[in-house]
């Protein structure tokens, strides 16, 4: 294996590995919000968590759905309908969840070292596969973020925090 073929192999995996740590994150979230609490939105202008995972999920068919082979925003996709609340269930609402993460993680697993370079499309524009993941890397992270911070309001007081908690910094430092 040469030097590029490691690195592209390094990247896919490391793409992998961000994709399934956002992934839980949100599912980490969604477990401490109410049911109710997936419809609404902190203001008119808000997507509230329902409208996030239909954007979420509509993208990720869109973009993940013959990645190599055809254009990243299909004819299909109704943008514009994902943020329209449609009150899904929770039940519904997080099947869409697994299904769009299932299909970017399979299409993911399925690259290779030699796809990293290769060119797709989006929206008309091409990329490299490596462009294409890093700008879903952005867009994910982004939205994911958007949905923890959401959970939490909802939570509040209740809330489990995700990651290293207030005022325990120190627990995690290594020792000098």
């Amino acid at each position: 294996m040469s030097i590029n073929e490691g690195v592209a192999q390094v990247f896919l995996q490391e793409s992998i590995r961000a994709f399934q740590s956002m992934k839980e994150l949100g599912d980490k979230a969604f477990a401490q919000t109410d049911a109710s609490h997936f419809y609404e939105a902190l203001d008119p202008e808000s997507n509230s968590l329902e409208v996030l995972i239909k954007h979420m999920h509509g993208n990720k068919l869109s973009r993940w759905t013959d990645f190599l082979t055809s254009d990243g925003e299909k004819e299909s996709r109704d943008r514009d309908g994902e943020f329209e609340g449609e009150n899904l269930s929770r039940e519904e609402l997080l099947s869409l969840w697994e299904e769009g993460w299932h299909v970017l993680l399979s299409t993911l697993h399925a690259l290779t070292a030699e796809d990293v370079l290769a060119k797709v499309t989006i929206r008309g524009e091409s990329h490299t596969v490596l462009q294409a993941i890093q700008r879903q890397v952005s867009h994910y992270g982004y939205h994911v973020g958007q949905i923890v911070l959401l959970c939490k309001h909802w939570a509040s007081g209740e809330w489990q925090t995700l990651s290293i908690a207030r005022g325990q910094s120190k627990q995690y430092k290594p020792a000098q």
